[in-house]
């Protein structure tokens, strides 16, 4: 008997509104990309973004940047960070976060997760206590928010500055406030795979004057601070624009343009992507050898993409379970490899880092934890098809 076979590819992402390609080619034709580069009395398209992703955030300030990793980047620098300065984060994330921290001069010092792929509170006490950092870079791996409110709660203890990376938590929230207005500053990514999507880019967003006065500068406004969308008053650059370095991370107006006709339709988009996360995590759900991550009742999710566990494998069986799903074109990614692959890769694979650390929990929760995009191109009835594939082979590298 055949067997089923999923056709439509994993990357493939939903064309830019219409508006979006229009007001593209404007800018095309105008020649005037550079953000900086605008006639008298004219608003730039960055600028603009700037304006109505702040007011969507609910933060009093925005910074369009050329990457999620270069905002990570900055956003660090602004906030005080020193070189050789400890910083905490989640040792389950993606590359570009510890490589912010390096980039900007810290040391990552990384902290377990628990079984829903969520920071552990225990360990990230004992971290704070133990390692005396005065940052905390909390990446929202996979778009699990976790316990904000305890969170919060020990930064205020001792004495941390929170920085959220909320690439992959745009539009979710915890009791109902947004996933990035908890901390000091707020990273977001447009990334093709992200919530948005301009190829690259990203957001910074914060309350703090001297922050967003220091990330503007950071970003490479030369003496042009004033362009841009949400902005301190002067004297917040009085104390900053002569002794803060210029390193031109600036998203440009094409990108920013793409970006601006995609906000209008971003909660329409996050409960579409939650639609088909719970379509598919019902069918997932079937199978009692697959364990998915608890959602707590305080989170509201963006589900673009979903996690799961199957302990009954192991490093034999595990290639050949994510080569008969591929060849039913369900494409896994296995966050417990040793060898970094593509997009995925384990805090022990970045050796720049502190080798000395050694997270036993997150390794064995990320043995076998496989991962899958849900891209808008695929409708609620795909979820099914893809469940039913992902239940078959689980069963049948199981032996059952």
């Amino acid at each position: 008997m055949s067997k089923t076979v999923f056709e439509k590819p994993f990357t493939q992402q939903e064309a830019i509104p219409a508006a979006g390609i229009e007001h593209a080619v404007e800018v095309l034709r105008s020649g005037r990309l550079h953000r900086y580069n605008t006639l008298p009395g004219e608003t730039s398209e960055a600028a603009l973004l700037e304006r109505e992703y702040a007011q969507w955030q609910g933060a009093k300030y925005c910074l369009a940047c050329a990457s999620g990793g270069y905002a990570l980047h900055i956003a660090l620098k602004a906030a005080g960070l020193k070189p050789g300065d400890a910083v905490l984060s989640n040792a389950f994330t993606l590359a570009p976060v510890p490589g912010a921290i390096d980039n900007a001069g810290g040391r990552a010092v990384l902290v377990e997760i628990d079984e829903n792929y969520r920071v552990d509170l225990a360990h990230l006490e004992a971290q704070m206590a133990e390692s005396g950092a005065r940052f905390f870079l909390l990446s929202h791996m996979r778009g699990h928010v976790a316990d904000m409110d305890a969170i919060v709660s020990l930064c205020d203890r001792f004495g941390v500055t929170l920085i959220e990376d909320c690439a992959h938590t745009m539009g979710a929230a915890w009791n109902g406030r947004r996933s990035g207005n908890f901390g000091r500053v707020a990273c977001f990514s447009t990334q093709t795979y992200k919530h948005m999507n301009s190829g690259e880019g990203g957001l910074l967003t914060t309350d703090d004057d001297q922050v967003i006065a220091r990330a503007i500068v950071y970003s490479g406004s030369y003496m042009l601070y004033e362009r841009h969308g949400t902005l301190p008053e002067p004297s917040a650059f009085a104390a900053v624009r002569l002794d803060t370095p210029n390193y031109s991370g600036r998203m440009d107006n094409l990108r920013a343009a793409i970006l601006r006709a995609q906000l209008p339709a971003l909660e329409d988009n996050c409960h579409r992507w939650n639609e088909r996360y719970a379509a598919l995590a019902e069918r997932l759900a079937t199978n009692p050898a697959i364990q998915l991550p608890r959602r707590p009742a305080q989170e509201t999710m963006v589900g673009s993409s979903l996690q799961f566990r199957v302990p009954g494998l192991d490093e034999r069986t595990i290639p050949d379970f994510i080569s008969a799903c591929a060849a039913r074109g369900v494409e896994l990614k296995w966050f417990g490899g040793a060898e970094p692959h593509g997009f995925t890769s384990r805090y022990d694979s970045w050796h720049y880092l502190d080798n000395d650390q050694h997270l036993p929990r997150t390794l064995e929760i990320l043995a076998t934890t496989f991962d899958l995009r849900i891209p808008l191109t695929f409708d609620v009835a795909d979820m099914a098809v893809i469940g039913e594939i992902i239940d078959d082979e689980v069963n049948a590298a199981a032996g059952n």
